[in-house]
């Protein structure tokens, strides 16, 4: 299990990150909430979206499995 984070705030294009705890493109501590444990990215941009992410979407680099944008 892996921690994961969503970025409060949303990039251009509306979608607000996961990262996976470690990654090297996450933004500042303030900028993140913590979304807990999760074992896969896709349970990780489901709890995000469940917080009011609507538009949640994994990090291209650390949950690129979990990336559509």
């Amino acid at each position: 299990m892996a921690k994961y984070y969503v970025n409060k705030n949303a990039q251009t294009n509306g979608d607000h990150e996961v990262h996976k705890e470690g990654c090297s493109y996450m933004p500042n501590s303030w900028n993140l909430e913590s979304l807990g444990e999760h074992a896969t990215c896709s349970s990780a941009v489901s709890a995000a979206k469940a917080k009011g992410y609507r538009t949640a979407d994994g990090c291209y680099h650390c949950c690129n499995a979990c990336h559509h944008r």
